[in-house]
Order: C-alpha cells, then sequence, then structure tokens
C-alpha cells in the first residue's frame, strides 16, 4: 500500500445516547401493569454493559424474575466485558496460559465467526486493536497514520482465532478480541432463553436498543418498537422516529454512523470500523435495522452491513430470505432515504 504521512491525533468522543431503537412506550421500575381484568405484567430495568436494559413479560401470578435476570447478565458480562480485568475475555487479551471460557462466551464465538464467513470478514472480533487504535474502544486511541494502521492489520482477522478443547487459539499473541458488537445480542437471547424455560407466553427484552419479542403486548397486539432518525445530536429530548414497526415474535438490532464518532478537521469519523481497511467507514448507509429469529445473530448483522454498505448488504439479504432488513442512507443531496426488505414491509410504518 502506499504510504500515508497524515496524521491523526484522538479527540474525545462524541457518544450518542445508547438506546438507539427508541421503545414505544414509558415503563416505571420493577412492578406489576395492569387491572384485574387483564394478564399481570412485570417490569425489570436497570443497566448492563454501559447501557440499560427493560425486560416485560406476562406472569398470571406475578412472580418476581429480577435476580435471576440480574444473574444472567452479570455472567455475561464476566465472560465478555473488555472493561472487566477478571472477564474471560480480558484474560484471553492478556494471553494467559490457561483460559477456559464458558458457554456463553463459546456461543457468541461462534456466532461470530458464522458471521464473519458469510460476510467476507466484514464482520471481525478481531478488529479491537484497531477500535482502540481509533479511541473507540476500551483503551487510549493513539496517533495514526498509513503505516500504523498497515501494521496492526497484520495481526487483525477472524481466521486467525479458532476454538479448540474450550480455549481461544491465537496465530498471533497481539490479537485481541472485542465482543461488544454481538454481546447485547447474546444477552438479550439468553434472558430470553430463560423466560422460555418458565413458560412464559408474552414479552420483550431489550438491552442497548437490541429486541427480541415474543407473544403479545399488555394491549393484546404485536409488540411494537421505533426506529430513531440518524441524527447526530440524537440525545433523548432531540429524538425524532423514522418509523415504528410491528416486529411479532422475533429479534431486531441497529447499528447506526451516529452513536459514537468525533469530528476532525472537518470530517467525522464513525466508530464502525472496515477489518479489512483498519480505517472507520465511510459512505452514505447511516443505520442498518436486521430482523432474525436470534438478536445475537441480528447484532452481529447490523454491524457488518454498516461496514459492508446497503447494496453488499442486500446481496447477503438475499442469499438469506428468512432475514429482514431496513434501511436509512443518505442520497447525494444529504436527504434521508429508506430501503427495505420486502418481508418487512408490512411490519413497519413510516412517519
Amino acid at each position: 500500500m502506499a504510504m500515508q504521512t497524515t496524521t491523526y491525533n484522538r479527540r474525545p468522543i462524541k457518544r450518542c445516547c445508547p438506546l438507539f431503537l427508541l421503545l414505544v412506550f414509558f415503563l416505571a421500575s420493577c412492578g406489576k401493569t395492569g387491572s384485574l381484568d387483564e394478564k399481570p405484567y412485570m417490569v425489570i430495568q436497570g443497566f448492563t454493559q454501559g447501557t440499560t436494559y427493560m425486560v416485560k413479560y406476562s406472569s398470571q401470578d406475578s412472580t418476581d424474575y429480577k435476580s435471576e435476570i440480574r444473574q444472567i447478565l452479570y455472567e455475561v458480562d464476566s465472560s465478555m466485558s473488555t472493561y472487566k480485568d477478571n472477564s474471560i475475555i480480558s484474560r484471553i487479551n492478556r494471553n494467559e496460559g490457561l483460559v477456559r471460557i464458558d458457554h456463553h462466551f463459546r456461543k457468541v464465538f461462534q456466532t461470530a465467526q458464522r458471521v464473519s464467513r458469510m460476510t467476507g470478514g466484514a464482520f471481525d472480533i478481531t478488529v479491537a486493536p484497531l477500535v482502540n487504535a481509533w479511541g473507540f474502544g476500551f483503551t487510549e486511541g493513539t496517533e495514526l497514520d498509513r503505516s500504523k494502521i498497515d501494521s496492526i492489520l497484520d495481526f487483525v482477522g477472524y481466521r486467525g482465532v479458532r476454538l479448540k478443547e474450550g480455549q481461544i487459539i491465537k496465530d498471533d499473541q497481539r490479537v485481541m478480541i472485542d465482543m461488544n458488537a454481538i454481546a447485547q445480542g447474546y444477552a438479550v437471547d439468553a434472558i430470553c432463553g430463560f423466560l422460555d424455560k418458565q413458560a412464559i407466553p408474552d414479552y420483550l427484552v431489550e438491552i442497548g436498543g437490541e429486541v427480541r419479542t415474543k407473544g403479545l403486548n399488555p394491549d393484546g397486539e404485536p409488540w411494537r418498537i421505533g426506529i430513531d432518525k440518524p441524527i447526530d445530536s440524537s440525545s433523548a429530548r432531540q429524538r425524532e422516529l423514522q418509523a415504528i414497526a410491528s416486529i411479532g415474535e422475533r429479534a431486531v438490532a441497529t447499528s447506526g454512523s451516529y452513536r459514537k464518532f468525533y469530528v476532525e478537521d472537518g470530517v467525522k469519523y464513525s466508530h464502525t470500523i472496515n477489518p479489512q481497511t483498519g480505517y472507520p467507514v465511510q459512505h452514505s448507509l447511516l443505520s442498518a435495522t436486521v430482523f432474525a429469529e436470534e438478536c445475537v445473530f441480528a447484532d452481529a448483522l447490523a454491524t457488518a452491513f454498516m461496514v459492508m454498505g446497503r447494496e453488499k448488504s442486500k446481496q447477503i439479504l438475499k442469499e438469506h430470505p428468512s432475514l429482514g432488513a431496513y434501511f436509512i442512507y443518505s442520497d447525494d443531496q444529504g436527504n434521508f432515504q429508506i430501503d427495505y426488505t420486502e418481508n418487512v414491509k408490512d411490519l413497519i410504518r413510516n412517519l
């Protein structure tokens, strides 16, 4: 590659509100909803993985699963949080001698590798050193030029890690793993799995905007969510909805270029890093919302689609007709435009 002498100095990141999908209802803290004549619903909410979570489920006997749900979130955090020194992922990244993975890590790692193969490496959990270098990860950013980026790319690539006998094996000890683009979706699925074992017929589970639902909401209708307009200054008060989706029994995850970014010398640098070029993505796709059976899969694909762009993403969707997607992109005049797969057309009402 040709050398580039431009140096990029890391500046503070402008972080947008973590809830990218705005739920179309307002909830109190843990408690019951519904009258005596209605099916009672329980609501549990709090903080996890640096964001918020909310679980709402029907329960004829008003059973409170707060402690069980918090235990699941604690286990996932202890497995895959790069901000916990003693987590499994942190120990792997430090190259400690014998690190046994748990069932949470196994599921996420296998799904990540599957999505990496499916998208030609657009999704890659070994992108962590690049994310960190650009100032969006779990370490301080550095000054970057083309040479530095190329040196990091030497050990970035999903094929350089594999699972063997309960351990993660690296081809290069400099490899670091980051599950942040998939762990929230997995945590949603883990909680849904628990609720399914309790034979809960109706629920909505949401973590950081990643959502999965089953059954009906308290009004006896399919669960609905709102999809935000991709506005950079998308604080809670400044939000505008682009669309409302009636999602039924499926998972939905969204990724966008405005969640985390910074501007330097008039150039906006997104937190979405292309694992193959080493640079933040810069194209017209502003957000990608993916509909799938599992939230872990939707979460990873939404990130991959933001790397690939709209046209390449649509090719993946043609090859996998069970998936659905809703894209918001910018046209040549800077106006918002939408595009979506036919199988979600009847689920979405554009505003």
